[in-house]
Protein backbone atom coordinates (compact mmCIF):
# COMPACT_ATOMS: atom_id res chain seq x y z
CA UNK A 1 0.00 0.00 0.00
CA UNK A 2 1.56 3.14 -1.19
CA UNK A 3 1.35 7.13 1.31
CA UNK A 4 -1.47 9.28 -0.10
CA UNK A 5 0.02 12.76 -0.20
CA UNK A 6 -1.44 15.27 1.83
CA UNK A 7 -0.82 19.30 1.68
CA UNK A 8 -2.09 22.34 3.70
CA UNK A 9 -2.32 23.29 7.00
CA UNK A 10 -2.50 21.05 9.60
CA UNK A 11 -6.37 20.63 9.40
CA UNK A 12 -5.73 19.47 5.68
CA UNK A 13 -4.42 16.04 7.42
CA UNK A 14 -5.49 13.05 8.97
CA UNK A 15 -7.11 13.69 12.63
CA UNK A 16 -5.74 12.03 15.99
CA UNK A 17 -8.65 9.54 15.49
CA UNK A 18 -7.65 7.52 12.34
CA UNK A 19 -4.28 7.01 14.02
CA UNK A 20 -2.89 3.57 15.40
CA UNK A 21 -2.44 2.91 18.48
CA UNK A 22 1.66 2.77 19.26
CA UNK A 23 2.01 -1.08 19.22
CA UNK A 24 -0.17 -1.62 15.94
CA UNK A 25 2.82 0.89 14.21
CA UNK A 26 4.99 -1.18 16.23
CA UNK A 27 4.09 -4.17 15.06
CA UNK A 28 4.08 -3.06 12.10
CA UNK A 29 7.05 -1.76 11.43
CA UNK A 30 8.99 -4.33 13.14
CA UNK A 31 10.45 -6.49 9.54
CA UNK A 32 11.33 -3.35 8.26
CA UNK A 33 13.66 -2.53 11.10
CA UNK A 34 15.13 -5.89 10.93
CA UNK A 35 15.99 -5.72 7.23
CA UNK A 36 18.59 -2.59 8.36
CA UNK A 37 20.46 -5.11 10.40
CA UNK A 38 19.03 -4.90 13.79
CA UNK A 39 18.87 -8.02 16.19
CA UNK A 40 15.84 -8.25 17.70
CA UNK A 41 17.58 -6.78 20.83
CA UNK A 42 17.54 -3.95 19.58
CA UNK A 43 14.35 -3.75 18.12
CA UNK A 44 13.38 -4.81 21.41
CA UNK A 45 15.15 -1.61 22.99
CA UNK A 46 13.58 0.77 20.35
CA UNK A 47 10.30 -0.16 21.94
CA UNK A 48 11.77 0.53 25.38
CA UNK A 49 13.40 3.97 24.51
CA UNK A 50 10.74 4.82 23.13
CA UNK A 51 8.61 4.41 26.78
CA UNK A 52 11.16 6.35 28.39
CA UNK A 53 11.21 9.26 25.92
CA UNK A 54 7.47 9.61 25.56
CA UNK A 55 8.20 10.78 29.45
CA UNK A 56 9.33 14.30 28.17
CA UNK A 57 5.80 14.80 26.79
CA UNK A 58 5.72 13.27 23.13
CA UNK A 59 3.19 10.56 22.25
CA UNK A 60 4.99 7.01 21.85
CA UNK A 61 3.54 7.42 18.17
CA UNK A 62 4.76 10.14 16.93
CA UNK A 63 8.46 9.41 18.30
CA UNK A 64 8.30 6.07 17.00
CA UNK A 65 6.78 7.33 13.10
CA UNK A 66 9.42 9.95 13.22
CA UNK A 67 12.52 7.21 14.03
CA UNK A 68 10.91 5.29 11.01
CA UNK A 69 10.89 8.36 9.05
CA UNK A 70 14.34 9.21 9.61
CA UNK A 71 16.53 6.20 10.17
CA UNK A 72 13.90 2.84 9.64
CA UNK A 73 14.94 1.93 13.16
CA UNK A 74 18.30 1.27 11.96
CA UNK A 75 19.94 2.05 15.38
CA UNK A 76 23.46 2.04 13.12
CA UNK A 77 22.05 4.58 10.86
CA UNK A 78 24.77 7.41 9.50
CA UNK A 79 25.73 10.71 10.47
CA UNK A 80 24.78 13.41 7.77
CA UNK A 81 24.39 17.31 7.84
CA UNK A 82 21.86 19.29 8.03
CA UNK A 83 21.12 22.53 5.89
CA UNK A 84 23.35 24.40 8.39
CA UNK A 85 26.14 21.69 7.80
CA UNK A 86 25.60 20.78 11.01
CA UNK A 87 25.57 16.66 11.93
CA UNK A 88 22.43 15.10 12.72
CA UNK A 89 22.76 11.53 13.72
CA UNK A 90 21.23 8.67 15.77
CA UNK A 91 17.89 7.40 15.15
CA UNK A 92 15.65 10.12 14.78
CA UNK A 93 18.98 12.07 13.43
CA UNK A 94 19.00 14.75 15.50
CA UNK A 95 21.91 17.47 15.85
CA UNK A 96 23.53 16.40 19.26
CA UNK A 97 21.91 13.04 19.42
CA UNK A 98 24.89 10.49 19.88
CA UNK A 99 25.51 8.05 16.90
CA UNK A 100 27.01 4.48 16.40
CA UNK A 101 27.40 4.66 12.45
CA UNK A 102 27.28 0.62 11.16
CA UNK A 103 26.88 -0.58 14.50
CA UNK A 104 24.52 -2.60 15.81
CA UNK A 105 23.09 -4.94 18.73
CA UNK A 106 23.84 -1.49 20.71
CA UNK A 107 22.94 -1.23 24.37
CA UNK A 108 19.92 0.40 25.83
CA UNK A 109 21.42 3.05 27.00
CA UNK A 110 23.36 3.80 23.55
CA UNK A 111 19.85 2.99 21.80
CA UNK A 112 17.49 5.01 24.50
CA UNK A 113 20.20 8.31 24.95
CA UNK A 114 19.56 8.50 20.85
CA UNK A 115 15.42 8.64 21.28
CA UNK A 116 15.61 11.16 24.08
CA UNK A 117 18.06 13.68 22.23
CA UNK A 118 16.03 13.25 19.20
CA UNK A 119 12.46 13.56 21.28
CA UNK A 120 14.28 16.71 23.17
CA UNK A 121 14.47 18.24 19.85
CA UNK A 122 11.15 17.77 18.52
CA UNK A 123 9.31 18.80 22.54
CA UNK A 124 11.34 21.97 21.60
CA UNK A 125 9.56 22.09 18.10
CA UNK A 126 6.71 21.02 19.54
CA UNK A 127 6.98 23.76 22.17
CA UNK A 128 6.91 26.38 19.63
CA UNK A 129 3.56 25.64 18.07
CA UNK A 130 1.37 24.84 21.57
CA UNK A 131 2.51 21.88 22.99
CA UNK A 132 -0.80 20.64 22.52
CA UNK A 133 -1.39 16.74 21.64
CA UNK A 134 -3.26 18.09 18.74
CA UNK A 135 -3.21 17.82 15.17
CA UNK A 136 -1.80 21.54 14.41
CA UNK A 137 0.52 21.56 16.83
CA UNK A 138 2.22 17.89 15.95
CA UNK A 139 1.99 18.64 12.60
CA UNK A 140 3.15 21.70 12.78
CA UNK A 141 6.04 20.78 14.92
CA UNK A 142 6.47 17.81 12.56
CA UNK A 143 6.97 20.68 9.79
CA UNK A 144 9.77 22.55 11.93
CA UNK A 145 11.42 19.66 12.78
CA UNK A 146 12.80 18.52 9.32
CA UNK A 147 13.16 22.00 7.55
CA UNK A 148 13.57 24.48 10.64
CA UNK A 149 10.64 26.69 9.20
CA UNK A 150 7.22 26.62 8.70
CA UNK A 151 4.56 27.44 6.04
CA UNK A 152 1.37 27.10 8.30
CA UNK A 153 -0.47 27.09 5.45
CA UNK A 154 1.26 24.47 3.35
CA UNK A 155 3.02 21.98 5.71
CA UNK A 156 4.20 20.27 2.76
CA UNK A 157 6.21 23.62 1.73
CA UNK A 158 9.32 21.92 3.05
CA UNK A 159 11.42 25.24 2.32
CA UNK A 160 14.41 23.45 0.94
CA UNK A 161 13.98 20.44 3.37
CA UNK A 162 11.48 17.44 2.42
CA UNK A 163 8.08 18.30 1.06
CA UNK A 164 6.76 15.27 1.91
CA UNK A 165 7.72 14.77 5.68
CA UNK A 166 4.92 15.37 7.20
CA UNK A 167 2.83 13.86 4.62
CA UNK A 168 4.88 10.60 5.30
CA UNK A 169 4.67 10.74 9.05
CA UNK A 170 1.07 11.12 8.59
CA UNK A 171 0.58 8.02 6.93
CA UNK A 172 2.66 5.91 8.77
CA UNK A 173 0.63 7.41 11.91
CA UNK A 174 -2.20 5.45 10.04
CA UNK A 175 -0.56 2.53 10.18
CA UNK A 176 1.09 3.03 6.30
CA UNK A 177 4.33 1.46 5.35
CA UNK A 178 7.30 1.89 3.16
Amino acid sequence: MGFTWYSGPASSFPPMSTWKDFETIFNLNKAEMLQTGDSGEDVGRIWNAVLEAAKLGVEERVIFCIIMQESTGNVGVGTPKDMDNNPTGGLMQAEESPAFPGQHNLSQEQITSMVIAGTKHFKGNLIQTGNQDSEKSIYEALRLYNSGQINADNLSDGKGATDSYVSDIANRLQGTTN
